[in-house]
């Protein structure tokens, strides 16, 4: 298509041209036109396809220690479910009912830990992260959590003020957790295990140490199981 209009191009300003010697020079300046176009096209056409993305095991065990992160669910349930997650990922206010209902089905086999992994490209969900661990210093950190996706079109800081004392928060504790750096430093702890492990979007789950493929109730409950069955024959 391109080869074409360049050449319809230069057919036109060949009809607008009045001398022979003007005339001439467009007739070569053309075939050197065409000559490029073709010698383009044929790098184009042989040049090699994209590497298809690699596809993760699903069977490797990730190591994915609890660290400071929260947990719902008995801290001694047989089975853990992991997710580095985005405040402002639109997925991952997705997931959040799903998993919900995974819970629900197994309120003593599972515990779910939730990992700070605030994505570049959303410039409040570092913040929101930040808004949530300084929850947790004061014993509330789902309270932030739920909060915050319940609100994720309105995560700007000035708003975490008020989150914080609809939570009933020590405001000024809560705030200078925020800009501290040990919440800094968890943070970051999270975000290196997700990069550690090959997370590099959200949501992001692991059930048993393995990396979810199925992002279905149904899916993530069928790992529950097998990791029951396993540590049973073990």
């Amino acid at each position: 298509m391109r080869r074409y209009v360049i050449v319809l191009g230069v057919a036109v300003m060949l009809a607008a041209c009045g001398s022979s010697d003007e005339l001439k020079q467009l007739q070569e300046s053309q075939k050197k036109l065409e000559v490029k176009v073709a010698e383009l096209e044929k790098k184009v056409a042989q040049a090699p396809a994209p590497a298809a993305r690699p596809q993760a095991d699903p069977n490797k065990v990730y190591d994915l220690p609890v660290g400071k992160s929260a947990i719902r669910g008995p801290a001694d349930a047989p089975v853990m479910m992991v997710e580095f997650s985005d405040f402002q990922c639109p997925f991952c206010s997705r997931a959040v009912p799903l998993i919900d209902q995974v819970m629900q089905a197994y309120p003593k086999e599972l515990k779910f830990v939730y990992k700070e992994f605030p994505l570049p490209m959303h410039p409040n969900a570092m913040p929101a992260s930040k808004a949530a661990v300084a929850a947790q210093r004061q014993g509330k950190y789902w309270e932030m959590h739920d909060k915050l996706f319940a609100n994720q079109q309105a995560l700007q800081p000035d708003n975490f003020k008020q989150y914080a004392q609809e939570l009933g928060l020590d405001v000024a504790k809560f705030e200078q957790d925020m800009n501290s750096p040990e919440v800094q430093a968890q943070i970051a702890e999270d975000m290196a295990l997700a990069r550690q492990v090959g997370v590099s979007g959200t949501p992001t789950l692991f059930v048993a140490g393995k990396r979810v493929q199925n992002r279905s109730v149904e899916g993530i409950k069928q790992m529950v199981d097998e990791a029951m069955q396993q540590q049973k024959k073990s």
